[in-house]
């Protein structure tokens, strides 16, 4: 995960950069937050994969003497199906429709949305 958090760090330096100097000469609001959204995605990943290599060392992928038959072994957890996504796509669409509608139609959907992402978070946390 070294080298990839190596390009999207310069990825993000990139966006920061042209965010700065757009927003410099521009005075543009609108191409400059997108330039700084563009940028905090790309940090993201980097701080992401910056992480894993850290808790899981250097992977195979990662050292210029490996082998194909160094990567062997298993790839990672898949998880079974789940309703989650479903409860999660759900509460999007009733919160995006109370926006519309009005606040107690969106406070309903917000509840169900935020049930929805904490039940995928926290469905493989003691597996």
């Amino acid at each position: 995960m070294k080298a990839e958090a190596m390009l999207f760090g310069g990825v993000a330096l990139f966006f920061g950069g042209s965010a700065a100097l757009y927003g410099a000469w521009s005075h543009d609001e609108t191409g400059t937050t997108a330039l700084v959204v563009a940028f905090g995605m790309a940090a993201l990943v980097a701080f992401f994969c910056l992480i894993q290599y850290r808790r899981r060392g250097a992977r195979a992928q990662d050292r210029t003497d490996a082998e194909v038959a160094d990567a062997a072994g298993p790839v990672a957890f898949f998880p079974d199906e789940s309703v989650w996504p479903i409860v999660t796509a759900l509460g999007f669409a009733v919160t995006a429709t109370g926006v519309v509608y009005g606040l107690w139609l969106f406070l309903i959907g917000l509840g169900v949305l935020a049930r929805g992402v904490f039940g995928m978070v926290f469905q493989y946390a003691y597996r």
